[in-house]
């Protein structure tokens, strides 16, 4: 072939494939306004690193956030705070208590635990959670969310809210947990409520484990308001959650025995599941008996909670592993107390349009996992801690305490 034939051919070339970028330009610029909602660009939820796991210095941090009680923001008014702070304050404190102690903490995850908004007080509930989550997404940190009693009342039910919550920027939360069977791609299994699921962290990176599961986290819907037998009640988590959760824990035993059965470097190997946490509003009716023990924090209402007597503690202890449950809904309570080898944890009220007590601070609670260390690696989680921090000027960290320990040792 000539030399003047390829130059011909190259020419013909370039013009075609001028002509092919100038149809598809001109087609994306007739259809773009299109693929647009309201006038505004379709934009893809921003999700975290997944999967959620410990650090290299092998802790795991979350923090919980109980009844923020968002309403709309600069215009909702504090309550139950001194006179002098009545006239300026508003949801935006509690909007910048949230900012400091993720300034603070740092936390890998944080875990909103009901009473998220207060929808009596909003007329808008989705822009009311944008708010009141709004520092969690500024900072790119994974969050959860659950509901509690008050959620709903403004203008989203509570399937939309969860639906909502999980559509959100960097939201790990979770409708309701898939069908195990795999029958139907995205279904998700039959059961009361909304917000029931499993999250699974991995073992620090370069670990052993950093591929597999070695704490678990379990978040469950306590519900609103229901009647019975004539009288109106709270709430309270059902059968079918607690067969969910029962189930899960079988997994979970599978999961560990193949697990170890794996590993050689992990030294002794522990009998029992690896730990995992439970999140729920409403706490349980044996949460009174706490009076009654030697507890640690502040005790100050009695526990409004379901006539209901649910089977939550059998339920845990027959598991196995659920070492601590973390409530809110009692908001000038903030103790933790053990029952039967169980610890239940109020998170303290963290809202401003919260009800709370004066000159009593707004306080939120840490939980920290730190792994074991074996044989040049980081192993199973070893312990697990959890302290408060006030809104006070300094942040004041108080009753730090140890809530479980792993009873057997890793190799040095």
């Amino acid at each position: 072939m000539s030399p003047a034939r390829i130059t011909v051919n190259w020419k013909h070339t370039i013009l075609y494939l001028t002509l092919i970028i100038s149809l598809i330009y001109s087609i994306e610029t007739l259809i773009s306004h299109k693929l647009q909602v309201n006038h505004n660009q379709i934009r893809l939820k921003r999700s975290p690193n997944l999967p959620l796991r410990f650090r290299d210095d092998g802790t795991f941090k979350i923090l919980q956030v109980a009844d923020m009680h968002f309403g709309m923001g600069s215009i909702t008014r504090c309550r139950d705070v001194t006179d002098a702070e009545y006239g300026y304050c508003s949801d935006l404190n509690t909007t910048q208590f949230l900012r400091r102690m993720i300034e603070a903490e740092r936390p890998d995850l944080i875990a909103f635990t009901g009473d998220n908004i207060f929808g009596s007080s909003t007329t808008d509930a989705a822009e009311s959670l944008l708010q009141a989550i709004g520092p969690a997404i500024e900072y790119g940190i994974p969050w959860a969310a659950i509901l509690g009693n008050h959620d709903q009342e403004s203008t989203m039910n509570r399937a939309e809210l969860m639906t909502f919550l999980s559509l959100m920027d960097f939201s790990v939360s979770q409708i309701n947990p898939p069908l195990q069977d795999g029958s139907e791609r995205g279904a998700l299994r039959s059961i009361d409520g909304f917000g029931n699921y499993r999250l699974r962290v991995h073992g620090a990176p370069g670990s052993v484990l950093s591929n597999s599961t070695v704490f678990d986290l379990f978040f469950l819907d306590s519900g609103d308001r229901e009647t019975v037998q004539g009288r109106r009640t709270y709430g309270w988590i059902k059968d079918s959650q607690l067969s969910w959760l029962q189930d899960a824990s079988k997994q979970i035993f599978y999961h560990d025995y193949t697990k170890h059965g794996l590993n050689q470097n992990m030294g002794n190997v522990p009998s029992n599941p690896d730990p995992a946490l439970a999140f729920f509003h409403i706490p349980i009716p044996e949460v009174r008996d706490l009076w009654y023990t030697p507890f640690i924090g502040q005790f100050q209402e009695g526990v409004a909670c379901s006539i209901v007597q649910s089977g939550v503690l059998s339920t845990f202890l027959s598991m196995g592993n659920v070492k601590a449950a973390f409530i809110g809904h009692d908001h000038v309570n903030d103790f933790c107390g053990n029952l039967k080898g169980v610890w239940f944890c109020y998170g303290g009220g963290f809202g401003y349009h919260a009800y709370g007590r004066r000159n009593w601070h707004r306080r939120s609670r840490l939980i920290e996992a730190k792994l074991g260390k074996g044989k040049d690696t980081w192993t199973g989680v070893q312990r697990i801690k959890t302290w408060k921090r006030l809104d006070d000027g300094d942040l004041c960290k108080i009753d730090e305490q140890v809530l479980w320990e792993a009873s057997y040792s890793f190799l040095k």
